[in-house]
């Protein structure tokens, strides 16, 4: 089948665009507005942009007219937190995905426990295994043809990471995190299982390294 976005017309009873984009990961974000208020929501249009240093984006609609509570909080207090959502915290992520008046904290909605960051002010979910302190950076507005779409960047400045979620070989273990993603429609998986994929041909070491995220050893500048 061939279809045009914008006609519509790929004679579906559901738009596929966002199940042919996937799995996406989500990102599964507490923030606090001015006044103190907690939010906390997932973004399954969400990944990492850089590793060196480590950047991520998310994307949020419009929502009711206006700006959604995270991206406003985000644009006054510069600071989020990404929070990994899993399999075993699955039905608490779609509970904070209701949409609630910006007064309510969803965290007590799904019963979440919240811990104190180290660098920013919004909390963590105690219960997620991989939580990642970031800076708001940047924002690209996208129109839409109903709400605009925020792509909102962020700069990671602190990682916390469970210890029982490192394995023996010094990798987090995911098989045992089981990430949760988005598939469209109403789906979604997890991880089960990986494989291991060691590149060939030239610069193979350049190769490891890039994939595995160390960085390149830098090259001192001389003077002249």
């Amino acid at each position: 089948m061939f279809y045009e976005p914008d006609k519509k017309n790929h004679g579906l009873p559901h738009n596929p665009f966002k199940s042919i984009c996937v799995p996406r990961p989500i990102a599964w974000i507490s923030s606090l507005s001015k006044d103190g208020v907690l939010n906390v929501a997932p973004f399954s249009q969400f990944t990492n942009l850089s590793y060196d240093p480590p950047c991520i984006v998310f994307s949020a609609g419009g929502f009711r007219g206006g700006l959604k509570d995270t991206v406003r909080n985000i644009w006054e207090t510069n600071e989020f937190v990404v929070n990994m959502a899993t399999w075993e915290l699955r039905e608490k992520v779609e509970l904070t995905s209701q949409p609630v008046e910006p007064d309510v904290d969803e965290a007590k909605v799904a019963g979440l426990e919240m811990i104190p960051s180290r660098l920013v002010k919004p909390p963590r979910i105690a219960a997620s295994p991989v939580q990642m302190e970031c800076r708001y950076h940047s924002c690209l507005q996208i129109p839409g043809n109903h709400e605009p779409h925020y792509l909102m960047v962020g700069r990671v400045h602190g990682v916390h990471i469970k210890d029982d979620m490192i394995g023996p070989d010094g990798k987090l273990d995911i098989l045992k995190i089981r990430p949760l993603a988005r598939l469209g429609y109403l789906d979604y998986t997890s991880v089960e299982s990986f494989i291991t994929m060691v590149p060939t041909g030239p610069n193979v070491e350049a190769q490891i390294r890039g994939l595995s995220g160390t960085p390149q050893p830098s090259t001192p500048v001389t003077a002249k």
